[in-house]
């Protein structure tokens, strides 16, 4: 395994490991559960600064986000559409990148030490599955390349999902 830190002069191509990576433990495996945890685990071990890599699934009866596989202290189980960081890039299906959640109205805190947040919906076929969430207790932990890249790393999962 490596971590972003090696890449520090080019995360970028870090990241494009990562997703070679990921390709590659997921290979064959159609467990979308299996494929998750072992998502969030790769992400645990490459990301550095967080304390919180996870997903929520989509569960359409509820029309709530409810806590898949994730590496980090216990969360929140349940969030509605549309509430807290999470919520709103599922509602809206589009990728948010929070630099201060104290400043996020709604903001959902399943652990005091976030400061920073990065989701990514997760939409196959035109139908939301759920979010890609990752915390960090820096602020300002996320940024563009972040973003862009763990887009991607969302569209090689769900390939296997």
């Amino acid at each position: 395994m490596f971590s972003v830190q090696q890449y520090s002069t080019d995360r970028n191509e870090g990241y494009s490991l990562l997703l070679k990576q990921l390709s590659a433990l997921l290979e064959g495996e159609t467990n979308a559960t299996a494929n998750l945890a072992n998502a969030s685990a790769l992400l645990n071990q490459f990301l550095d600064r967080v304390n919180w890599v996870g997903f929520y699934t989509f569960e359409e009866e509820t029309n709530q986000l409810v806590l898949g596989p994730f590496q980090g202290l216990p969360a929140c189980v349940r969030i509605p559409l549309g509430r807290g960081v999470c919520g709103t890039s599922a509602q809206n299906q589009e990728t948010l990148v929070v630099k201060d959640v104290h400043e996020f109205p709604g903001h959902i805190a399943c652990d005091a030490a976030s400061q920073s947040e990065i989701v990514v919906p997760l939409v196959k076929d035109g139908k939301l599955l759920g979010v890609l969430d990752i915390d960090s207790p820096e602020k300002a932990r996320f940024d563009e390349i972040d973003k862009e890249n763990l887009e991607k790393f969302c569209e090689v999962l769900l390939r296997y999902i």
